[in-house]
């Protein structure tokens, strides 16, 4: 049967429309969004520049997601006033046992209404010698008014404020307090941390009866998960069966992969 010419025509543009249409909408590939060239490799080499964790140890709060990190020796804000040897990132390292034991603590506290938070936990034997040697200086009492007012400089190892040997160093030791869930402050435990006075003892008779509450809180939840105090440093916690008792290490605080 003839087609009448202007029914031909009419399909022929019909059909080159339809040609045109689906061809417009054919699916382009996905543009992916991709780093610069500089960027890409500086991320490349970041990740390869981590070095692996030393084994039994692990970031402490990639077991404790919740804990509040203020590294004082990474910081300013310590005895010595300058960030400390082996210090080169704000991070906190300890050994897996005692990583294990310090979340079920974690649990109990958060419980009642508390986050912990973490001042120092594995801490590098060249930082202890950082603190011989800064005890070496009399001329150097620039945070004396701050941490230490009331002593000698050339005392504090003798008294036992710090120690040539720590016990930090053996990566199942930490300095710690609490945070309220509530008020996001730091629970009244009636003293600093590293503060070199009797202030500091766990059960100090300078202290309200409130404030000894709030530190036998503290001591008694981190004894019941295994871990024995200090009674001159209310912070201050070392689990009971540690992994590594005569060994001092002394790889630096920072990540590692």
């Amino acid at each position: 049967m003839k087609i009448p010419k202007k029914q031909y025509i009419f399909i022929c543009l019909l059909t080159l429309l339809s040609t045109l249409f689906f061809t417009c909408r054919k699916p382009q590939p996905a543009q992916q969004e991709r780093l610069s060239p500089d960027t890409e490799k500086q991320t490349t080499l970041k990740e390869a520049d981590l070095e692996p964790l030393p084994d039994g140890f692990c970031l402490l709060t990639d077991s404790i997601p919740d804990a509040i990190l203020e590294i004082r020796y990474y910081s300013d804000n310590n005895f010595v006033g300058t960030c400390i040897d082996g210090y080169e990132e704000p991070v906190a390292l300890i050994t897996q046992k005692a990583a294990s034991a310090l979340r079920k603590a974690s649990d109990e506290f958060h419980k009642k209404g508390y986050r912990i938070k973490i001042y120092d936990a594995y801490r590098p034997q060249r930082a202890v010698d950082h603190f011989v040697q800064w005890s070496k200086d009399p001329a150097d009492t620039a945070m004396k008014s701050v941490f230490y007012p009331h002593i000698q400089k050339t005392t504090i190892f003798s008294r036992g404020y710090v120690a040539r040997k720590s016990k930090h160093s053996r990566g199942s030791t930490v300095d710690m307090t609490l945070v309220d869930l509530k008020t996001g402050k730091e629970v009244d435990m009636g003293g600093s941390f590293d503060y070199f006075g009797d202030i500091s003892r766990t059960k100090s008779e300078s202290i309200t009866a409130e404030q000894r509450q709030n530190r036998l809180l503290l001591r008694n939840i981190m004894v019941a998960n295994g871990f024995y105090p200090v009674q001159g440093e209310w912070w201050h916690f070392t689990l009971c069966n540690e992994p590594y008792p005569n060994t001092y290490f002394d790889f630096p605080v920072k990540m590692y992969r």
